[in-house]
C-alpha cells in the first residue's frame, strides 16, 4: 500500500496536479487557457513531438509583461492574435500562469529508435 501511495504521489507532482493548489485563481484560469489554445504550438506532448513555437516560461518575461501580451493578443506572422478570442483579463491571467512556470530544458532528451538499438 505505501508502494502504491508513493507511485501515486510520484505521479500527481509529474502531472503538476499538486502544484494546482499553490497556484491563484487567476493563474488557473490561465493554465486552463494556456492548456486550451498555447499548448498545441508551446508544449511538447511527448519528447520527440516537435515545438512548433517557442517554450514559453517565467523567463519568457525578462524584459518585462507588456511584449509577451502584445504577441498573446496581436500574433505574429507565425503566431494567430488572440485579442477577439481573449479578453484583457484573460491575456493578462495567461501571462500571470506563464511566470510560476519553470524554465524548459533547451534540448530534451532524445529516444534513440528501435532499429538502432539492435545488433543484426
Amino acid at each position: 500500500m505505501r508502494r502504491f501511495l508513493g507511485l501515486l504521489a510520484l505521479l500527481v507532482a509529474a502531472t503538476g496536479l499538486a502544484r494546482a493548489e499553490t497556484l491563484s485563481d487567476q493563474q488557473l484560469l490561465g493554465r486552463r487557457l494556456y492548456q486550451q489554445s498555447c499548448g498545441v504550438c508551446h508544449t511538447r506532448p511527448t519528447l520527440q513531438s516537435p515545438l512548433f513555437g517557442p517554450a514559453l516560461s517565467k523567463a519568457t518575461f525578462a524584459q518585462g509583461d507588456d511584449q509577451p501580451r502584445r504577441q498573446i493578443a496581436n500574433g505574429s506572422p507565425n503566431m494567430p492574435g488572440f485579442k477577439y478570442n481573449f479578453t484583457g483579463e484573460q491575456i493578462d491571467a495567461i501571462v500571470a500562469f506563464l511566470k510560476t512556470t519553470d524554465t524548459p530544458p533547451a534540448n530534451p532528451p532524445q529516444a534513440q529508435p528501435a532499429a538502432a538499438n539492435s545488433q543484426r
